[in-house]
């Protein structure tokens, strides 16, 4: 079992920059992938980004490529999502997820566990 609790939300203007963190509990995280999902209003949840179990690869939606990163600490079970240049099309609920393996054919790409989400908004 593992809990995944997101933080680091907030509003910022169109441009700026914010760091999500989700802190993972469990004794398996480091075996885990790691992804970013959000939820704008009135869509359905996407994809954002997410990371293997080493860190050693990464996989981003288009839209994010060159403006986010993704990053994991195993020691501190955390991962990170820095997030530059945003936009306010980037707005939504983000939502940490864990899972044996990425496999993105499957609607969750493969993550199994959630976190409850925290809220970003981007103001024009």
């Amino acid at each position: 079992q593992v809990q995944l609790v997101e933080s680091g939300g907030g509003l910022v203007q169109a441009g700026g920059s914010l760091r999500l963190s989700c802190a993972a509990s469990g004794r398996t995280f480091s075996s885990y992938a790691m992804g970013w999902f959000r939820h704008a209003p009135g869509k359905e949840r996407k994809f954002v980004v997410a990371i293997n179990w080493s860190g050693g690869s990464t996989y981003y939606e288009d839209s994010v490529k060159g403006r986010f990163t993704i990053s994991r600490d195993i020691a501190k079970n955390t991962v990170y999502l820095q997030m530059n240049s945003l936009k306010p099309e980037d707005t939504a609920v983000y939502y940490c997820g864990a899972g044996s393996s990425y496999y993105p054919l499957s609607p969750s790409y493969g993550m199994t566990y959630w976190g409850k989400g925290i809220l970003v908004t981007v103001s024009s």
